[in-house]
């Protein structure tokens, strides 16, 4: 491969690339053998994977009802590609809209108990179109400091300013919308499960504060949809308060084994997201074999509801044996388990020590937690065997005692 021609060097004027020269740490991670991103998978099942021939329990997957190898959802999946070809080829605003497209909607509009819903083709997609084109140049986005990058990058991308309240405050959050002028817009946008601390937004507190203010509320279930609520719906249905959430983001790329994204609410709203949200208007829609997934999957969770009991029974299960060895697990109240190590070097040489002892996890550290707050971020599904799932926990104490983490 040809050596990539270098930008003349003229002094006085700055190089683009310079930061690039200077980034250094991943390289040195990899150096170490301590680098936990992108390690490939060669073969995977419902609750195991394959790297480097070595088979480990997956405790890392977001797969919450373990639907992604369900032979059901395969056939599906199948059964739609080859009616439909692999791909639409274009945007839902030209050539890319299918009837199955159509009926995903309306399907997910009655689950989530709103009039209408608008899929997109990612997650992170649905909420950059939807907070991007709602917020305008006179407007305010209120949201959390822990919320996912989706929405800070959607609230940047708007023209409305921006401003946070700490994780789960709502005194903080009342605040903050007092000292907005009243003759501005006002959207409070927040996840309903936080994807890395594994807790609920205080919702029944969020809720009042917006009608008093008259602030718009947005939830993202993305980590919720699926395992939280009676019927799956995710946080806001879990706390009695679904009918009074403005807009539902949910992704496709967990609980339904798939990947895109989804945001339901009034059909006024809807169809102007329709209208105006660049990241559907200006991208390929969701692929055939993805909304069949998706379909499926939503049937089967409306069919299944033994899933979702028994995804939160292991997960109140793991979190109690974490707690009982000494662990730190945050404020976790769902299957999202963070066990906080701490330092950044101490955590990714427990991370690899229970790679090495057949356990996946991910290492989580800043800017996605807090300086000296580094965790690594336990997750559970449906289909976890007791075998596997002991395995976990003797692998966890295992490590914690080899690396003083316990005592």
């Amino acid at each position: 491969m040809d050596k990539p021609v270098e930008a003349p060097v003229i002094e006085g004027v700055a190089d683009l690339f310079r930061k690039i020269e200077t980034f250094t740490r991943a390289r040195e991670a990899q150096a170490s053998g301590y680098y936990p991103y992108f390690v490939p998978i060669a073969d995977s099942s419902a609750n195991e994977v394959v790297i480097d021939g070595q088979t480990l329990v997956m405790a890392g997957s977001n797969n919450y009802l373990g639907y992604t190898h369900d032979p059901r959802v395969l056939e599906a999946a199948e059964t739609a590609a080859r009616r439909y070809g692999t791909g639409c080829t274009g945007s839902r605003f030209l050539n890319g809209t299918l009837d199955i497209h159509e009926k995903l909607e309306r399907d997910l509009a009655e689950f989530c108990g709103k009039e209408a819903a608008l899929v997109f083709s990612t997650g992170f997609q649905t909420n950059l179109g939807t907070i991007s084109s709602l917020v305008g140049k006179n407007d305010v986005v209120v949201i959390d400091k822990l919320d996912h990058a989706s929405i800070v990058d959607g609230c940047r991308l708007s023209y409305g300013e921006i401003r946070r309240f700490r994780h789960n405050r709502p005194a903080e959050l009342e605040s903050v919308l007092a000292g907005i002028d009243p003759k501005r817009g006002r959207l409070v946008a927040v996840d309903g499960v936080f994807s890395m601390e594994g807790d609920l937004a205080p919702l029944r507190e969020i809720v009042p504060l917006c009608r008093k203010y008259g602030a718009r509320l947005l939830v993202d279930e993305a980590h919720a949809v699926g395992v939280m609520g009676a019927n799956g719906i995710g946080a806001s249905e879990e706390l009695g308060v679904v009918d009074d959430v403005d807009l539902l983001i949910g992704t496709f790329s967990k609980s339904f084994a798939s990947i895109g994204g989804y945001v339901a609410g009034s059909e006024s709203t809807i169809h102007y997201l329709r209208h105006h949200a660049r990241s559907l208007i200006f991208s390929a829609s969701m692929p055939p074999y993805a909304v069949a997934t998706v379909q499926k999957t939503l049937d089967l969770m409306k069919e299944e509801p033994e899933r979702r009991a028994r995804v939160k029974e292991i997960g109140d299960r793991m979190r109690a044996a974490f707690h009982a060895m000494g662990f730190d697990t945050a404020a976790s109240e769902t299957p999202i388990i963070p066990i906080v190590i701490g330092p950044l070097e101490g955590t990714f040489v427990f991370w690899k020590r229970l790679f090495e002892e057949g356990v996946f996890t991910n290492p989580v550290v800043p800017p996605a937690v807090p300086e000296g707050s580094c965790l690594l971020r336990t997750s559970y599904m449906a289909t976890h065997t007791e075998a596997q799932l002991e395995r976990i926990v003797a692998s966890v104490k295992k490590v914690g005692h080899e690396l003083g983490v316990i005592s």
